[in-house]
């Protein structure tokens, strides 16, 4: 489940800046956003970058309070850039509620968003399609009503090697249209699968609902064999996942792919191949003030058996292995982080996000960055409408070697930009850095990009 982005208040997730605060020796890099919370991600890969859609959990909600989505990419599997909100409710004008689990695809150089939500003018779920020409949005309505309704949720979608495109969703049912060319309309009528204990496992005591399955469907095809994960057994859920010789079945039970664990009472499968690696994204509670309606996502690397069955696959905090260093001497964009405490991120005048709602203590970390021989500068684009401050660099920790510090004074406004530039000591070889922010008391700065200086030889 789960608009520029919407911002949140400037003084708002305090419990996140204390329990990243708390957590920061360990350097968690997972869940792998730490400036809201997230749900229900659904990763896909553009032009050899990994992009990963996801819902948008309101702070404090106590029910699935999600107005918008909310959009990520990463190339080395460990740092993720933030790029705010594709798609919202707004996006839709016959909708009122339930941003939730929705999923992209390319196609015919366009982008698709199939997403479930309320429409206001039945009170039912529905899924919508967003349409776009660039892959981070922003989306528009594709048809200015549902492509399907009938109260049920969370769709996904594949195109087979032959072009065909499925388009499956469901809670309690699973259903499948079979899509068009054009993305946007389907043939025949709507297709529900009989869900059997030998397809999806047994379940019972839960009146109407024989099998494992619940919610959150996520097909994929791989060496010509097609995987149905899902969310199972409610609640709290776990993950599962059958296997079928067709993209319509019959498909088989195959087992429990995540145990139930975490905060969260719900759970929703995302897999990719990426990279040469395999990856499983989900959701769970781990942030603070985690729970079954505030959630974060997460990934973790994984490998299939060699008879293609997928292993179980626990939670972690430490994440998958970085896939490639990051290199410091290309401009780097301030939102493009591994973990991060206190700061969250908005709009930017320049294009793009920025960090923002900086105070006296706050940081970004950005994993594995090779500075090779040394570097000698370090340039940061930074703002600032308060009282300005001090741009710290360190590596490894937080309060670890002192590289670099930029002093950063009042610029006049939150979004008039000026760039900074100060020397580097030590800078050399493969580090994290951590780009800890000092001051007074209050909002210090706005930060949107930064850059190293190689030595000269």
């Amino acid at each position: 489940m789960a608009t520029r982005i919407q911002l949140v208040a400037r003084h708002g997730l305090f419990l996140l800046a204390l329990f990243l605060f708390l957590i920061g020796s360990a350097n968690a890099d997972n869940p792998i956003v730490q400036t809201e919370y997230t749900a229900d991600p659904a990763p896909v890969i553009y032009k050899d970058r990994l992009y990963l859609f996801t819902g948008h959990d309101e702070d404090k909600s106590t029910t699935y309070d999600m107005r918008n989505w909310l959009l990520f990419s990463t190339v080395d599997m460990a740092n993720w850039q933030h790029h705010g909100s594709p798609a919202s409710l707004s996006t839709f004008s016959w909708a009122d509620k339930n941003a939730w689990a929705g999923q992209v695809i390319n196609r015919n150089n366009k982008f698709y968003y199939y997403v479930p939500i309320r429409n206001k003018n039945t009170g039912g779920m529905a899924i919508g399609v967003g349409i776009s020409d660039n892959i981070e949005g922003p989306y528009k309505d594709a048809l200015g009503k549902p492509l399907v309704e009938n109260g049920q949720i969370d769709p996904t979608v594949y195109i087979d090697d032959n072009g065909q495109a499925y388009l499956y969703w469901g809670n309690p049912d699973l259903q499948y249209v079979l899509l068009n060319e054009d993305m946007l309309s389907y043939k025949g009528g709507i297709n529900k699968v009989n869900l059997t204990p030998a397809g999806f496992g047994s379940r019972t005591g839960v009146q109407g609902r024989p099998t494992t399955f619940e919610e959150g469907p996520w097909i994929y095809k791989r060496q010509n064999l097609w995987y149905m994960v899902y969310a199972a057994n409610c609640c709290s859920e776990d993950i599962r996942y059958s296997t079928g010789t067709s993209a319509t079945g019959p498909w088989t039970y195959r087992g429990v792919i995540m145990p139930s664990q975490g905060a969260s009472f719900t759970n929703h499968p995302g897999l990719i191949n990426y990279g040469g690696k395999d990856y499983f994204f989900y959701h769970n509670g781990a942030l603070p003030g985690g729970s079954g309606y505030t959630r974060s996502v997460a990934v973790e690397e994984f490998t299939y058996t060699s008879n293609g069955s997928i292993p179980q696959i626990p939670m972690t905090t430490g994440g998958p292995k970085q896939l490639k260093y990051l290199n410091p001497y290309n401009r780097t964009e301030a939102e493009t982080m591994a973990a991060s405490s206190g700061i969250e991120v908005e709009v930017c005048s320049e294009g793009g996000m920025n960090v923002g709602f900086i105070e006296n203590g706050d940081f970004v970390k950005v994993k594995g960055v090779d500075f090779g021989s040394g570097a000698s500068s370090f340039s940061a684009r930074v703002s600032s409408g308060g009282s300005g401050g001090t741009l710290e660099v360190r590596a490894d920790k937080k309060d670890g070697t002192l590289l670099a510090t930029c002093t950063v004074a009042v610029t006049g406004g939150w979004q008039t930009w000026t760039t900074v530039q100060c020397p580097v000591s030590g800078a050399s070889g493969v580090h994290d850095i951590f780009m800890v922010f000092k001051g007074g008391s209050g909002n210090l700065f706005n930060f949107n990009w930064w850059q190293f200086t190689p030595k000269t030889t």
